[in-house]
């Protein structure tokens, strides 16, 4: 048993988007006449998807907010997102490097709470598209994580790509936050946390291994990893 596959978090790990996401957030509940601290946001809801977030602010304040506020919350927030990354690189230094090199020794995918549209849209500006066999995103499982549906996800996506049976114990995850190593947990992978957003002594306890970015990744370590599970 050896590394067959890597996939890779997005917001968090490959893209320093979560305080973008946050200024979203925070701008969108403003215009609703709701408050959304940077404390709140990273200790509460930075685990969910969009649509997640958004229900669970509001039945935290007490809201009865429909579907269609909700979806109207996340549309407009999906707009305010795009205006804050314009123009810039949202990459963690030393990412793109990290893809490259991990697509270069096995298939590598995405799996993530994000929307389709904004993981693609940054990863056509830095050309690293190509890279990618497979990207999950918000609106492909019914489930976000901690639910392991998008890795499972990713998985069957991988699979198919290959034509060939995988193994989940063979492959890794990357992760920034507890919620998405126990997505991957439970989905069968072997775990690497970041400490992107989190401290290592937060996430310990859910990985099999903590480094401090992308650029740490040593790929004959995740290989020994899946040897010695």
């Amino acid at each position: 048993m050896t590394l067959k596959a890597i996939v890779f978090d997005f917001d968090g790990v490959i893209a320093n988007s979560e305080p973008l996401h946050y200024r979203a957030y925070a701008a969108v509940l403003a215009r609703a006449g709701v408050t959304l601290t940077e404390r709140e946001y990273y200790a509460r809801y930075l685990g969910f998807d969009d649509v997640g977030a958004f229900g669970a602010i509001g039945r935290d304040r007490g809201l009865a907010w429909t579907e269609a506020e909700v979806r109207g919350l996340v549309e407009r927030k999906a707009v305010d997102l795009e205006a804050l990354e314009r123009d810039v690189s949202v990459l963690f230094p030393g990412a793109a490097d990290a893809i490259r090199r991990a697509a270069a020794r096995v298939p590598i995918a995405i799996a993530s709470g994000a929307r389709g549209e904004e993981i693609r849209r940054v990863l056509t500006r830095e050309r690293l598209d190509t890279f990618f066999a497979a990207v999950v995103s918000a609106e492909d499982t019914p489930l976000s994580k901690p639910a392991p549906e998008p890795y499972l996800h990713a998985l069957a996506q991988l699979r198919a790509a290959a034509g060939s049976p995988l193994d989940a114990a063979e492959c890794v995850a990357i992760e920034d936050s507890r919620w998405g190593l126990e997505s991957a947990r439970a989905a069968g992978l072997r775990t690497i946390a970041v400490t992107n957003t989190y401290d290592a002594a937060t996430l310990t306890a859910f990985a099999d291994l903590v480094i401090p970015s992308l650029e740490a990744i040593d790929l004959d370590v995740l290989a020994a990893l899946c040897r010695n599970r």
